[in-house]
C-alpha cells in the first residue's frame, strides 16, 4: 500500500473533518457521520458497516452511553484491520492490533473530553447531559449548539484521529 505524504494526509484529514461536521449538522447520527467521512476520504467502509452503525447513535440507542463518534471510529478502524470472518481464528493476530488502535482512539476521547460517553462529553462541552429521547431536552440540546457546534466537532475529531492512527500504523 502506498504511504501518504504528510501533506496528502493533512488534506485527507481536513476533508474528513469537513465532511464529518457537515454530515452531523445535516443528518445527525454520530457513528454514521464518522464512517461516511472515512468512507469518502479513504474508502474501505461498506454499506453494511454504515448501516450497522445506525443504532449506535446517541450513545447506543440514545442512552447517552458510549459516544457514537467513538464507536463509529472504532468501526472504521476495524474496517481497515479487523479480523475477517474467513480467518475467525485470527491466524495473523489482526485482532490484537485492531484492539490496540481502538484503545488509542478511546484514550484520545478521554484526553480531549474526559469521557468516552455521550453524556460525559455533553457535560464537558455544554455543561450538562441531555436525554435526547425527551423532546424538551432534545430542543435544549439543539439550542445549546449540540447539533450545530459541539457534536460536529466531536465527529470531526474522531475522523481525524482515525486517519492519524491508521497512518501511524502504515495502513494508509
Amino acid at each position: 500500500m502506498k504511504q501518504m505524504s504528510g501533506a496528502e494526509r493533512q488534506d485527507v484529514i481536513e476533508k474528513a473533518m469537513d465532511l464529518a461536521r457537515h454530515y452531523q449538522r445535516t443528518y445527525g447520527g454520530c457513528p454514521q457521520v464518522v464512517l461516511a467521512a472515512i468512507r469518502e476520504t479513504l474508502g474501505g467502509v461498506g454499506d453494511d458497516v454504515f448501516q450497522a452503525a445506525t443504532g449506535l447513535a446517541g450513545g447506543v440507542g440514545r442512552t447517552g452511553r458510549a459516544c457514537g463518534a467513538l464507536t463509529g471510529g472504532v468501526m472504521a478502524l476495524s474496517c481497515f484491520w479487523g479480523r475477517p470472518y474467513d480467518d475467525f481464528e485470527d491466524s495473523g493476530d489482526r485482532r490484537a492490533l485492531c484492539i490496540a488502535m481502538s484503545r488509542r482512539l478511546a484514550e484520545k476521547f478521554l484526553a480531549e473530553y474526559g469521557s468516552e460517553d455521550c453524556h460525559g462529553i455533553h457535560k464537558k462541552l455544554m455543561g450538562r447531559a441531555y436525554d435526547l429521547n425527551d423532546p424538551e431536552q432534545a430542543q435544549e440540546y439543539a439550542r445549546a449548539g449540540g447539533h450545530d457546534v459541539h457534536c460536529p466537532s466531536v465527529c470531526a475529531n474522531s475522523a481525524r484521529w482515525v486517519i492519524e492512527i491508521l497512518a501511524e500504523e502504515g495502513l494508509i
